[in-house]
């Protein structure tokens, strides 16, 4: 994984906010609001709509999150270390893995009704393969040397698991996480947007379509944004400090 310098995000960050500010002064729409405007809008509205916005969004990645780590991880194990189960399951991966989950919104909602829940399950959706494939894949390309060696020190099911499954596994646990989080996010925006008053699809939506609100609008799209880069560096972290075996500098 590359490593990045803080000096480059915000060079970068540094020379978007520019390029915004002339798009607005060569615009002169309402659509366009200056950065500033937006920035002070955001930090107004934080503390009261928004930032409740905030954090219904943000309770229902993370349980999605946890409930994907909690059901796929143990279920690419199992394939992992079972042939035979794999080619069983196989099928019904290649065939479901492919579908765009947001397809399926408006299916869940009819299902199971409004509130927190669906919003969850289709969320849980993206992550529960992307986690399911790549760990399946992490833990069947242990070479099986390295378990022979193992099982001949003595250690069982238990402990093959514990020390070499696991830690073999756990990189691609997040690698799943932090490369699905732009999926999920975008797919957050459009649950966001079907039978829910909480949210920052919500919010977005009804400033910008609604309100015609369009610096509140831009405010919560900054929200959602700051949701997707919190919870990708923090996975990123997390990576570096339960894998330092990868990242020994």
């Amino acid at each position: 994984m590359t490593e990045l310098r803080p000096r480059g995000i915000i060079l970068t960050l540094l020379v978007l906010l520019a390029f915004w500010q002339v798009a607005a002064s060569l615009a002169k729409l309402p659509l366009l609001p200056a950065p500033h405007q937006v920035l002070v809008t955001f930090y107004q509205e934080l503390p009261r709509s928004l930032g409740l916005h905030f954090l219904a969004s943000l309770y229902r990645v993370i349980s999605s999150i946890g409930l994907a780590v909690l059901f796929a991880a143990p279920a690419g194990l199992v394939l992992g270390q079972s042939p035979r189960l794999n080619r069983v399951f196989a099928p019904l991966i290649y065939l479901l893995y492919p579908i765009p989950k947001v397809v399926l919104v408006p299916i869940i909602l009819l299902f199971l009704g409004v509130g927190d829940f669906p919003k969850i399950i289709i969320i849980f959706l993206i992550l529960f393969f992307q986690i399911l494939v790549l760990v399946r894949d992490s833990a069947a390309a242990i070479r099986p040397e390295l378990l022979l060696s193992v099982r001949s020190l003595g250690a069982g099911r238990r402990a093959l698991f514990r020390f070499v499954y696991l830690p073999a596994s756990l990189p691609a646990v997040l690698t799943a996480v932090r490369q699905s989080i732009g999926t999920a996010i975008a797919v957050l925006y459009v649950a966001e947007l079907f039978a829910t008053r909480w949210g920052l699809g919500y919010y977005i939506y009804l400033n910008g379509s609604t309100l015609f609100n369009f610096t509140a609008m831009y405010a919560g799209v900054l929200a959602m944004s700051l949701l997707g880069m919190g919870l990708y560096f923090a996975v990123d972290a997390l990576e570096k400090r339960l894998c330092r075996w990868r990242n020994p500098d």
